[in-house]
């Protein structure tokens, strides 16, 4: 191994891959789930159209809080893989999907509730109503995501990444099939319009949970029940660091979520025109940004590996590498997203757009980049913090950042300017600044605690 941090590994390189790749396999699928969900919602009536969009993103941050909470497991797999094998690991993994239950409990038990939170708009009663048909289903979606991401969390820490795949895919078949036939009444399915919708997702998910659950080795099952179930001081003790360290996951991704909401709410302010071009570049900035999130995700794997086998040298080697590989894509694509936008954005409705749109949307196109660059020094460090269990950080810093500094600053600066759309691509310049700046101080966080030689999860042996 090389003893310099600074010097390429092939080695690393390799590894990160294979645990990345399938993983961006997985999120394009998601992808092409959430536009045939959002076609399919657009084609069947002008107010399903209207109630998808709030009604996606509020279920997104709510589903969003207790997935990323149970996610919290793939890094104490990691570690306790690096450490001492896969039984611990499947150790890990149990205590991951009692805590996985519970949340699931807790969302379904919600459902009434969050089928609510539509009523509290001004918007038209038939929009609201719609809105909450799907909040409702989502509740019971985002259980059975919650309890997948608990199962999820087992294979990528310990590197099978391709059961994730193989799960993925089989859900966005599944899912496809029954949300078209559901949202229209095909293939013999009755029609639901837009609950079809979200309990499309529901059949999908569910799919996903079956296939995890038969792939599921024996030692987890056993850790479940001859562990999990028969010692429960240790038990508790382990499931309370999940909620220490989980909880600020969930609450950060939440926080995410909502911003990226408000967000897109200030852009309508610029007027119609910008709302539009911008709807037209969010696609395409989520595929400029999906491998990031697959090889932030990789790299945190291994580095949870290092820090739990105790090798805290091995950390920036894995982050620098990954970082390496990063940069290089992120290059690639500043180069389309300069010298040919339209041949990118044109898949995406921009060629049946008015010149107006096309025009502001090529201009904010050709700045997309920056906001790439800065996410992958935020996605990868906000990834290995997790892996070192410094959650609390990595909310703290998000919420600082994003809502007392971004969110206003672009919020004052889109005051006024209704009609200007030309303002567009400034405000993405300025999302990509703060993100650059979350990012910075991610890095120094990692620094710090490679340093100290932090970890912040501790593990209870799979024997306590």
């Amino acid at each position: 191994m090389n003893s310099n941090p600074m010097r390429f590994d092939f080695g690393i390189a390799r590894r990160v891959l294979q645990v990345s790749v399938p993983l961006m396999g997985s999120m394009v699928g998601n992808l092409i789930m959430m536009l045939v969900d959002r076609i399919c919602l657009a084609r069947y009536s002008d107010d399903t159209l209207a109630a998808s969009g709030p009604a996606i993103y509020t279920a997104m941050a709510i589903v969003g809080f207790f997935t990323a909470f149970a996610g919290f497991s793939r890094s104490c797999v990691a570690q306790a893989f690096g450490r001492s094998g896969r039984d611990e690991a499947a150790y890990q993994a149990a205590v991951g999907m009692v805590v996985a239950a519970v949340l699931a409990a807790v969302l379904v038990l919600l459902a009434p509730v969050i089928e609510l939170i539509p009523r509290l708009s001004n918007r038209p009663a038939a929009i609201t109503a719609l809105e909450s048909q799907f909040l409702y289903w989502a509740a019971y979606f985002g259980s059975v995501m919650t309890l997948n991401m608990s199962l999820s969390s087992y294979f990528s820490g310990i590197g099978q990444t391709r059961v994730t795949l193989i799960a993925g895919l089989i859900g966005q078949v599944v899912e496809l099939f029954m949300t078209v036939g559901l949202v229209f009444g095909k293939f013999g399915l009755p029609e639901l319009g837009m609950r079809g919708s979200a309990i499309g997702t529901l059949f999908g998910t569910s799919a996903m949970l079956v296939f995890y659950l038969s792939r599921l080795p024996q030692e987890v099952w056993h850790q479940l029940t001859q562990r999990v179930f028969k010692r429960g001081a240790t038990v508790v003790a382990d499931m309370m660091l999940r909620v220490r360290r989980g909880l600020p996951l969930g609450v950060s991704a939440g926080v995410d979520n909502l911003g990226n909401a408000a967000f897109i709410w200030m852009i309508a302010g610029l007027g119609a025109i910008a709302l539009a071009a911008n709807n037209v570049n969010l696609t395409v900035n989520y595929i400029g940004i999906v491998p990031l999130i697959g090889l932030g995700i990789g790299c945190s794997v291994l580095c949870g590996n290092a820090i739990g086998a105790n090798d805290f040298s091995q950390v920036p080697r894995i982050i620098f590498v990954t970082w390496v590989i990063e940069l290089a894509y992120v290059a690639v694509v500043a180069l389309f997203e300069i010298t040919m936008p339209e041949q990118l954005l044109n898949p995406f409705g921009l060629s049946h757009k008015p010149e107006a749109i096309r025009s502001a949307a090529v201009g904010t196109a050709q700045v997309l980049w920056l906001y790439a660059l800065a996410f992958t020094f935020s996605m990868t460090g906000a990834a290995v913090l997790e892996a070192f269990g410094l959650t609390r950080f990595l909310f703290a810093t998000r919420l600082v950042l994003m809502w007392a500094f971004s969110i206003p600053t672009i919020y004052f600066m889109t005051l006024g300017r209704d009609g200007n759309a030309d303002f567009l691509p400034i405000c993405w310049v300025v999302g990509a600044f703060f993100e650059g700046v979350i990012g910075a101080m991610y890095v120094w966080r990692i620094w710090t605690a490679v340093k100290h030689r932090q970890n912040a999860i501790a593990l209870a042996p799979a024997g306590a």
